[in-house]
């Protein structure tokens, strides 16, 4: 251990490593604390690529492994502490590059933070969609090691979709580069989208092109109230049927709205479920896809429906949603799920959710991208009830398992981390996990980045 450490202080004089125990606790978990990660031997806080990879490299000289880690805010354990593992924190390579207005991209750090990207680019009349509800905290390199989504990916996909090039650096310490500021390029394999979502396990990402939109007029904002979750998923078949594309479509049932209600002193109505609807079109349009989207609501059974009369009534209607995970953390550890299936499957995933939350008598409330299908059932016991947990992790299997059968997935934003990853091979069956293990062995011969973690 003090070999490889005393390397890395000799070749790299200026960089920040943390060794001391009481700051190494602090990089030992991510979000999903209650997998109960390890202590890392040390922290590597770069500020360049070239210190990266020359951290890398020492480490794969010392079989040493590596877990990159953006803030934390990850909810499948894949940032989590490793003994003996050196973790890279990229918290100080938060540089925006540059923001290209002619080509319409953003060149950034991993570090940077997302909503600090959406700030600077919106100065320039532009706009970069993936928005995961923890955008205030969560950074761009978290964001594409997890592929993460959001609340308008329902329109403008994930972050996959916003990533047109990438500098990587490999297991050995070398340094590619992928893609560009093309918005169309065929040139070999797609290796851009091969490392977006691989969770930090083929390469450590030091640099991002993000592809940029023009910036949307403000939303229109429509909140619709069920009196059973089957009216709120059978009102996202029809709005999807219809061939809207709203830019939000977000569910919360009705414990996630008592929790938020308390929590945060709000005055949401105390129905069985809602559904967050938005639409950025221009104009009047956004009022008549919002009418369309009201009609279907209605046709489902909505017993209420409220409009936003202003962008500040409609940002605290937006807040609601984005607050969920916060307030459920209020009630005792949690642990949040990630489960998704086809749109047409919707109602069937949520009686699923509500037959195994009730069959076994837990607390949980759920909440998510219903416009994509992909719910967040979010679980809480009292702290230090072992028993209690343990039937939360019997119920989120059954999950995984009723998910797969009704050809949805275990993840559909979180990644498969260590939380679900003896689910993977259920999932996407043998001959596509042999692949993805073949390309993890070919990139990481030695399985140092991120061992034990997505595959």
């Amino acid at each position: 251990m003090s070999e490889i450490l005393g390397r890395i202080r000799a070749e790299l004089p200026g960089l920040r490593l943390l060794t001391d125990e009481t700051d190494r606790e602090s990089y030992r978990s991510d979000e999903a604390s209650y997998l109960k990660s390890q202590l890392p031997m040390a922290v590597a806080l770069p500020e360049s690529a070239d210190q990266v990879s020359a951290i890398v490299r020492l480490a794969a000289e010392h079989r040493t492994p590596i877990v990159p880690r953006g803030t934390g805010t990850g909810l499948s354990g894949a940032s989590g502490g490793i003994e003996g593992a050196i973790t890279v924190a990229f918290t100080r390579m938060n540089r925006i590059l540059e923001i290209d207005r002619a080509n319409m991209v953003a060149v950034v750090q991993p570090g940077v933070i997302n909503a600090d990207l959406k700030a600077a680019v919106a100065k320039e009349g532009l706009f970069y969609p993936p928005d995961p509800a923890s955008f205030e905290m969560c950074s761009i390199g978290g964001n594409i090691g997890t592929n993460a989504g959001g609340l308008c990916c329902v329109k403008y996909g994930v972050t996959r979709d916003s990533v047109l090039g990438l500098e990587v650096v490999l297991a050995d310490g070398s340094v590619i580069r992928t893609g560009g500021r093309n918005v169309k390029d065929v040139a070999g394999y797609a290796l851009t989208h091969l490392f977006v979502g691989s969770q930090g396990t083929l390469g450590l990402v030091t640099e991002a092109t993000l592809r940029l939109r023009p910036a949307p007029p403000p939303k229109a904002t429509l909140l619709a109230f069920f009196a059973d979750t089957d009216g709120a998923g059978d009102a996202v078949e029809r709005i999807t049927a219809a061939g809207l594309v709203p830019c939000t479509l977000e569910l919360m049932d009705r414990i996630t709205i008592r929790a938020v209600n308390d929590a945060f002193h709000l005055e949401l109505p105390d129905a069985a479920a809602l559904l967050l609807i938005e639409s950025d079109l221009p104009g009047v349009a956004a009022e008549g896809e919002l009418d369309a989207a009201s009609a279907a609501a209605e046709a489902a059974g909505a017993v209420e429906q409220v409009r936003a009369t202003n962008a500040m009534e409609a940002d605290g209607l937006r807040q609601a949603r984005r607050l969920a995970l916060r307030a459920m953390e209020k009630l005792g550890a949690t642990r949040m799920e990630d489960v998704g299936a086809p749109r047409s499957k919707l109602v069937e995933l949520l009686n699923v959710i509500n037959r195994v939350v009730a069959e076994r008598g837990l607390n949980c409330g759920t909440f998510g991208h219903a416009g994509d299908g992909n719910l967040h059932p979010t679980f809480w016991w009292q702290r230090g009830d072992a028993e209690a947990e343990a039937r939360v992790t019997a119920a989120c299997e059954e999950l995984y398992r009723a998910a797969i059968d009704l050809g949805g997935t275990v993840t559909g934003e979180h990644g498969i981390g260590v939380a679900r990853l003896p689910f993977l091979e259920l999932q996407r069956g043998p001959g596509a996990v042999r692949v993805m293990r073949q390309i993890k062995s070919a990139l990481d011969p030695l399985n140092l980045l991120n061992p034990g973690r997505a595959i």
